[in-house]
């Protein structure tokens, strides 16, 4: 969506906007702690991101990329900075194709800064030389498909170029094409007020917004050096309140916040802007400051359908606006989902296509796998030597006291409080849980937990549980499944064994679904067959490289691989969403009974090693009993993509 369309509604209905800018960092796992960040602080209830551009070489290639992902991922509006420094024609000509193809929107198109070995501004052969041709290229490209920001100087745009100089050159771009200005960071109001009057006077119209850009205090060396950089002037007053406290950065960011609010409370209080842009400098707590001090964030307990109009967060990549099915099973992977599916077929009309669609490739194809380094991974989870070891990592995390799984990327959301105590009942008997939702009987769409959707509208839910269950359970578990009609399920193996009572031809099981006024029944989580396989791929792919964070040969590395080629991927759907406790009473009594043991080479008497439970009559005699639903022969093959093994026996 365009930048000035959205705030352009905000502002009618009075509602101030605000953006966040961030850089690309230099590292991998720079990148991945920033997208996280992104992630966090959509919370805030930015309007918009931007993200800047590095002149040249990889800087603007990631640049191009952090876009794609924060677009078409995170669901994130962003804009595209793009420069004239060291780009060639064909070189913008990418970016842009890139920035449309990612589904973004808006750029904000600069001249640019020169290059640091370079003392002044040179144009590229076969570039540009000002950002008002730029402008006018990328108009005669694209038309109207961008929204194109530029940057305005409300103190100079450098030693030769005064303010007032400026305006002339702004009012150029505006004419060329120009939609919104951004202007350089500040810390005076009134001079930012009377520069905006100017550029309204020199005819710059009232539908351009003019955006003043907001610099947070992080200390007061780093608040000197980037003034002083910028030529911006600081208010005497200013100095006065930081010097006495300049070496405590705890105080100065804390008066830093009130001076910074007072700023931005008078830029809004003036009328000349509605919207304010922060330069974040990739942190996020002063960001946060200054808007709570400002009481302009989203409240915490409230419930804003134009934020959560569906129950997951939507991505914005080009023909995924309307998206509205998805599988359960990515719950806890929005991007990686994101990414897979974004070649799926028919999509997004919540059928997958087959076995021929392109999402059945090989995974390292997505870049699907563990967040952080090895050492990372090894701190977050420890170096488990024993199934119970395992068990009480995933208790942590039902707990609340382990902020990530190898499955789960963000800490487990407030839905599951109400399963709380039965989640950290069964991981504490070896049953692991990887996702879950509670049922849901009509819950108003305002609900500040399950409720999503246009407002007056009502919210139901299944109960889903999806979980990794030892081989010495499962047949146990498959039994008492069978025993009740209102469960449908699915069971995998590593190897590809898929065992359900779910016709593999049949529809979409949906788990959540709302009803609105004056709209048709939304069913925006499914559970089926074929995404489910390409999940299971998912799901093993990450236990191998949890296993992958270890030595070879130590015990740890032998648990998880163990677990991860012999345990068995099973998500269950009680389909009466009335019925409160309707799955975990099939565990009732199980319990891995080799918590303690550590793995072995084969696997027997280990973590795969057979063993009596406390379940139901003479299922633990080891008897082969009949079969039932025929996975050995196969006949529960879907698509013919997927082969039984008799290595692998499950049985009813």
């Amino acid at each position: 969506m365009h930048i000035t369309k959205k705030l352009a509604a905000a502002h009618a209905e009075g509602r101030p906007t605000y953006s966040f800018e961030y850089f690309p960092p230099k590292t991998a796992q720079g990148v991945q702690n920033l997208y996280d960040r992104m992630d966090r602080m959509h919370s805030f209830g930015p309007a918009f991101i931007d993200i800047t551009w590095g002149a040249g070489g990889r800087m603007s290639s990631l640049t191009c990329e952090m876009v794609k992902v924060a677009q078409s991922a995170y669901g994130l509006e962003t804009c595209m900075h793009l420069t004239c420094t060291d780009m060639e024609r064909s070189k913008i000509d990418d970016a842009l194709r890139e920035a449309y193809n990612a589904g973004c929107s808006n750029i904000l198109a600069l001249r640019g800064d020169p290059p640091r070995e370079q003392e002044s501004w040179e144009q590229t052969e076969g570039g540009f030389r000002y950002a008002r041709d730029l402008i006018k290229y990328i108009k005669s490209k694209y038309g109207n498909h961008f929204d194109i920001g530029i940057a305005g100087y409300p103190e100079g745009c450098d030693e030769t170029t005064s303010a007032d100089e400026h305006i002339p050159y702004l009012k150029e771009k505006v004419d060329a094409g120009g939609t919104f200005i951004v202007a350089q960071m500040s810390y005076d109001a009134d001079r930012f007020i009377e520069w905006a009057k100017q550029c309204r006077e020199a005819g710059i119209p009232a539908s351009v917004p003019i955006i003043p850009g907001i610099m947070p205090i992080q200390t007061h060396a780093s608040f000197l050096r980037r003034a002083n950089w910028t030529q911006c002037r600081i208010p005497p007053e200013w100095h006065e309140a930081l010097e006495p406290i300049k070496n405590d950065d705890r105080a100065v960011r804390e008066v830093g916040k009130d001076l910074v609010a007072e700023f931005c409370r008078k830029l809004l209080d003036s009328g000349i802007t509605m919207h304010l842009h922060f330069y974040t400098m990739n942190l996020a707590a002063s960001t946060q400051m200054v808007l709570e001090e400002l009481a302009v964030t989203p409240a915490t307990d409230s419930h804003d359908p134009s934020i959560k109009p569906l129950p997951w967060r939507q991505s914005l990549g080009l023909n995924r606006r309307d998206e509205n099915v998805r599988p359960i099973f990515w719950r806890n992977r929005n991007r990686s989902y994101v990414l897979r599916t974004q070649d799926w077929d028919e999509f997004p009309n919540g059928r997958w296509g087959d076995s021929r669609s392109p999402a059945f490739g090989e995974l390292d194809a997505y870049g699907i796998g563990l967040k952080g380094t090895n050492e990372h991974n090894r701190k977050l989870w420890g170096e488990p030597k024993s199934i119970k070891d395992i068990s009480d990592l995933f208790v942590g995390y039902m707990k609340g006291k382990v902020e990530s799984l190898p499955w789960s990327e963000a800490p487990i959301n407030t839905e599951a409080d109400v399963l709380r105590d039965d989640l950290v009942d069964l991981n504490s008997r070896g049953l692991l849980t990887i996702n879950s939702q509670p049922p849901v009987d009509g819950v108003k769409s305002s609900h500040p937990t399950y409720g999503w959707g246009p407002k007056n509208g009502y919210v139901y839910q299944k109960a889903y549980l999806e979980l990794l269950i030892s081989p010495e359970l499962i047949d146990t578990v498959m039994k008492r499944i069978g025993q009740d009609p209102e469960i449908t399920y699915y069971a995998v193996n590593n190897s590809g064994e898929l065992k359900t009572n779910a016709d593999p031809d049949g529809g979409p099981n949906a788990v959540t679904w709302g009803v609105f006024p004056g709209k048709e029944i939304v069913q925006p989580t499914i559970v089926e067959t074929i995404s489910f396989l390409a999940w299971r791929d998912e799901f093993y792919h990450l236990g191998s490289e949890w296993s992958k964070c270890y030595d070879e040969g130590s015990d740890a590395r032998r648990l998880i691989k163990e677990i991860t080629e012999s345990w068995y991927l099973v998500n269950i759907v009680h389909n009466d969403f009335r019925e409160r406790r309707g799955i975990y009473h099939l565990f009732d009594g199980l319990m891995v009974l080799s918590m303690d043991s550590k793995p072995t080479v084969n696997g027997v008497n280990g973590v795969n090693g057979k063993a009596h439970v406390n379940g139901d009559g003479n299922e633990n005699t080891g008897k082969p009993e009949p079969e039932t639903n025929g996975v050995p022969d196969g006949n529960n093959v879907v698509n013919g993509t997927e082969k039984a093994l008799p290595s692998r026996d499950l049985k009813n």
